[in-house]
């Protein structure tokens, strides 16, 4: 990691993506106080983690996808050895509370290694919130679910956000994921931030929007049209065209088509995304511009 420096404010949601590789695991584990940092400092509430490491780790917690709890002992065996590690008062009520608001009262009785990926992430969710901390790291806490559960997770997420103003720092692989529910965005690459901003501010700063359009009539006179304004112009199918250009000359390129002597048939709209920010930065392009 190379002086990676950023804060989270209370109640907000802050995402840390990168291509495999970028170093989102190792700050997480930095930030947990597993990987000493070689340089520089982990603060919660002004309070230095190394110094202050039992303070701190009193108040914050983790969650992830690939966090095992004991998988021969039952859920309510492993939430109780955690809410007594992090010494919750009266945990038999924490945990049933908990549990109840999770959907897994049912699942108690079972053996960890017995559940689902998705029960697996809920307990972990429980887990995760026993000492009612006032941050969670969140490690890919969606991987490996159906669309469903996954929605449901990000709704649990979103509803911990406004219920406790919770403060997240969030990784993840799902890019609409993080563009729904994070406030700000970080991209490493290398161990290097190459990017920060919210997701609509980082978006912004890919100029080019992709336009669709089906029609019907002459196609080579609307290639020869549009090629006469357009650098990026091909034709896919029959009756398709594809322009990429400045979001702002969306319009002019529709006008254009329709000016062709074609009837247009559909027309579909493609504005950048996170995905495209993460595809540039994967790539080896760097820093954003």
């Amino acid at each position: 990691m190379d002086r990676i420096s950023f804060s989270l404010s209370s109640g907000h949601i802050l995402g840390l993506l990168g291509p495999n590789g970028a170093g989102k695991t190792t700050t997480i584990q930095m930030l947990v106080g597993i990987t000493l940092p070689d340089g520089g400092a982990v603060r919660y509430f002004g309070q230095d983690l190394h110094r202050h490491r039992e303070a701190c780790l009193q108040r914050i917690n983790f969650s992830s996808s690939y966090n095992m709890l004991q998988g021969r002992i039952t859920v309510w065996e492993n939430l109780l050895v955690f809410a007594r590690l992090y010494r919750v008062a009266r945990p038999e009520r924490k945990i049933s509370e908990l549990g109840a608001y999770f959907g897994i009262a049912q699942l108690m009785g079972q053996r960890f290694l017995t559940l689902s990926a998705g029960q697996k992430t809920r307990v972990n969710l429980v887990k995760a919130l026993l000492n009612d901390p006032e941050v969670v790291l969140m490690d890919e806490p969606t991987a490996s679910l159906d669309p469903d559960i996954a929605d449901r997770t990000l709704s649990l997420i979103e509803s911990l956000r406004e219920s406790r103003n919770l403060s997240i720092v969030y990784t993840s692989h799902q890019m609409d994921e993080v563009t729904r529910i994070c406030d700000e965005v970080i991209f490493l690459d290398h161990g290097h931030i190459v990017a920060q901003d919210t997701p609509a501010g980082l978006t912004k700063r890919i100029k080019n929007a992709v336009v669709r359009v089906k029609f019907e009539g002459q196609q080579q006179e609307v290639s020869r049209s549009l090629q006469a304004r357009f650098a990026d112009v091909s034709l896919p199918a029959q009756n398709v065209v594809i322009v990429s250009t400045e979001e702002h000359l969306v319009p002019q390129a529709i006008f254009t088509i329709g000016n062709s002597g074609v009837q247009i048939l559909d027309i579909d709209i493609r504005k950048p995304t996170l995905e495209d920010v993460f595809l540039q930065i994967a790539r080896g392009n760097g820093h954003v511009t």
